[in-house]
């Protein structure tokens, strides 16, 4: 490549940058500082917002709690435009009035002092907790109880302990100063794994079913249990069950009780503390709508309970007020002074904008869905769930399909009949040989039902449920069948097979 090659190559992608960046300017021009504020707002969930007013109210002086006692009397500038120090600003605007504005917002006429009252799930001791009680029963050294903690501290939400002794050892001797050795710390990894519940503590899956064996009586079933997980796993794990008799040498119905055994045990038992998954994940969920039942009228309410009202400090109206009636006195100190000020109060407004604005969209989104999805809302009936994608729900509200999205995404919302995602009531469409939309959850739950009644023994393959679908009027791919069952968690065919 000659020299003026070089160059000329050189400047072209050089433009290209400069032309990617001037692209980059404008679309961040486009949305104002306010706007995007608008959005985050939009994003995060009714817990992290408290958090945020939190955050907002230690940085920023010009904010504080209160019913709010301005408000503009004229439309908020063109938040595009940047900030200019001058005097000629108009500090009337930031003076009070007598206007409340109120940005708890709902669509019922319920009285502010009534109750909603949120479904409680309270997750009591967590698991970790209930370990360490554990060590309390056991007569240990100081030392030993730091180490046993220890160990407990390592322990993930599952119930292994994955980490190995010797890995233990040598952390906990340079970060906390404990000397000890493998021999001691695995003597007291056995004894957490004598810890409730069952399998605790166990280095991997074929440990964890070994260590439950253990408490159960020591019957033929019992000890063969033991033999399968001891000598033959893999088979076990891939079904190959004709191979575990022969090597066994026990009948089939010795290998069934035997199965039975291991079937009954928890591969996970961290998650048998305190309920299922589903019931741990909702002792942390507060849900960010409320909607009611009242004789067949729905109402929607959103969750505001821990939510201040935020309003302007009154020192800074103080401020703006003696600074307009005496300009001309006042030093170049005070000047930045109210100037500093005003940036404040710019944000402080700014951010009590953002939340009125993210409560409306919030209300009227959630509004949309009920009415779209009624039926639901007044029978608690999965089956009565519409068709609903992001675009029918934007066209009803007026909102971009972005918005909807931020909507959705990590909002929860409380019924009489639960607590569901808002996501749960999207759903694909598809079209029937009759010509007729149907939700894809209602092809999931068909398929959940072939495969519940399906003959344990010869599984239904993705190849037989198309089938099955076809003659219930639903033409859908085989790959498309596979994704559905990926989705609610089935396993291929040959490893549904049971004896």
């Amino acid at each position: 490549m000659s020299s003026h090659e070089k160059s000329f190559d050189y400047f072209r992608q050089k433009n290209r940058i400069m032309l990617k960046q001037q692209l980059q300017q404008k679309l961040q021009q486009r949305l104002s500082p306010a706007q995007i504020q608008v959005i985050k707002m939009l994003e995060i969930p009714t817990v992290e917002l408290e958090e945020r007013i939190r955050q907002e109210l230690e940085e920023n002086p010009a904010l504080e709690e209160g019913v709010e006692k301005t408000e503009n009397s004229d439309e908020e500038e063109d938040s595009n435009d940047e900030y200019q120090a001058d005097d000629n600003v108009d500090f009337e605007e930031y003076m009070p009035d007598d206007d409340i504005p109120d940005y708890k917002l709902m669509v019922n006429n319920s009285s502010g002092d009534n109750k909603h009252e949120e479904i409680p799930f309270s997750a009591g001791l967590t698991f970790h907790e209930f370990l360490s009680e554990q060590v309390g029963l056991l007569q240990l050294t100081s030392h030993e109880r730091n180490l046993m903690e220890y160990i407990i501290g390592n322990i993930d939400d599952e119930g292994y302990l994955r980490r190995s002794p010797e890995s233990m050892v040598d952390d906990i001797v340079f970060q906390a100063g404990i000397q000890t050795n493998d021999d001691e710390m695995k003597r007291l990894i056995r004894e957490v794994q004598q810890f409730d519940p069952a399998g605790v503590g166990a280095e991997d899956l074929h440990e964890c079913l070994l260590l439950q064996l253990e408490r159960r009586e020591p019957n033929q079933d019992v000890m063969n249990a033991k033999r399968i997980i001891t000598g033959y796993f893999d088979e076990f794990s891939r079904k190959h069950y004709e191979k575990i008799i022969r090597s066994m040498n026990i009948t089939e119905e010795e290998l069934k009780d035997a199965l039975t055994q291991i079937i009954r045990l928890n591969p996970k038992p961290g998650n048998a503390w305190g309920g299922n998954v589903l019931e741990k994940s909702l002792s942390t969920i507060v849900p960010d709508f409320l909607v009611e039942n009242n004789e067949g009228t729905l109402t929607v309410q959103l969750n505001n309970s821990n939510i201040p009202d935020l309003r302007v400090n009154s020192t800074y109206h103080d401020m703006f007020r003696d600074y307009s009636s005496n300009k001309e006195n006042q030093n170049k100190e005070m000047k930045d002074a109210v100037m500093f000020a005003k940036q404040k109060v710019d944000a402080a407004r700014w951010f009590i904008d953002a939340i009125k604005q993210r409560q409306q969209t919030l209300i009227t989104t959630m509004t949309a869905i009920v009415n779209f999805q009624r039926e639901f809302f007044i029978e608690g009936d999965e089956t009565y769930l519409k068709p609903m994608v992001l675009k029918e729900i934007a066209d009803m509200t007026g909102y971009d399909i972005s918005t909807i999205s931020r909507v959705s995404n990590s909002k929860y919302v409380q019924t009489e009949f639960g607590i569901f995602p808002v996501k749960f009531f999207f759903s694909e469409t598809m079209i029937n040989d009759s010509g007729e939309e149907i939700s894809t959850r209602e092809i999931k739950k068909i398929m959940l039902e072939c495969i519940d009644e399906e003959d344990k023994r010869d599984p239904l393959t993705d190849e037989k449920l198309v089938e099955l679908l076809k003659e219930k009027g639903y033409i859908i791919a085989r790959r498309t069948v596979a994704k559905y069952r990926e989705l609610l968690n089935i396993p291929v065919a040959r490893l549904r097979i049971e004896i």
